[in-house]
């Protein structure tokens, strides 16, 4: 059961990344951070802007300019790019309270039962974890950032379709696919300084070996209790 509703959601996810985020033009131009072209946007207004028909695609394609290695395409190619991860930032803001608005009323209907049915069988997993996120979130002194293994695009629509969006900004996702988490920690750091706490929250061994070398704290979640235990502390202000 839990890997057939793995699946419908993946289905989802993509379907979603594809639709309305650009994942067919993106996939190969993969970014970790959704600001980290934008110095290659001159800024226009995209209002009326065709992006179906502004050639972007085709030239990705024929030249493979996203590669690893950082190789870029000329200035009006890199400022396309840019524009479809500005877009992207727009509709993630727009939609993150209301991604039913996005998905219209059929897939919206899909979507809320496939998300029941999740709860039903994780046992309310998300609820338990979104209860700490947002508690977490409503604080004036703290943030939450994710660091993810997902390419960015799809990350991002796993996260609203998970309803995340309303409790991590989209300038607070990462993406791990390229650079690995550490070096998204050290990324992090870089942005909020040293004299911040940071607190490691996860179940795998990247995250964790990379908190040991930052000196982070590391909760580990595997079980509800795990994530009961974690509510508690923020509720205590332990954490």
């Amino acid at each position: 059961t839990s890997v057939s509703l793995g699946l419908r959601m993946e289905e989802m996810i993509f379907n979603l990344a594809d639709t309305h985020l650009f994942f067919n033009d993106l996939e190969e131009c993969d970014q970790v951070h959704i600001d980290d072209v934008s110095s290659d946007d001159n800024g226009q207004d995209l209002s009326t802007y065709n992006f179906g028909t502004d050639g972007f695609p085709a030239a990705a394609t024929s030249a493979n300019l996203c590669l690893a290695t950082g190789v870029r395409g000329g200035v009006d190619w890199m400022r396309k790019l840019a524009f479809r991860y500005r877009r992207v930032k727009e509709i993630y803001n727009t939609y993150k309270n209301n991604v039913g608005g996005l998905l219209g009323p059929a897939k919206r209907e899909a979507w809320l039962q496939l998300r029941a049915e999740i709860e039903a069988l994780t046992d309310s997993w998300l609820t338990l974890a979104l209860k700490a996120l947002t508690l977490i979130h409503s604080r004036t002194n703290c943030v939450n950032i994710l660091v993810t293994t997902t390419q960015l695009i799809p990350a991002l629509a796993k996260v609203l379709l998970y309803g995340l969006g309303v409790v991590f900004p989209i300038e607070n996702i990462y993406s791990a696919t390229k650079i690995g988490k550490e070096s998204c920690f050290e990324r992090i750091i870089q942005r909020f300084g040293r004299k911040v706490v940071y607190v490691v929250i996860g179940d795998g061994v990247e995250e964790e070996q990379g908190a040991k070398k930052h000196a982070m704290p590391f909760w580990r979640i595997s079980s509800h209790s795990d994530l009961m235990a974690l509510h508690h502390a923020l509720e205590l202000e332990y954490l």
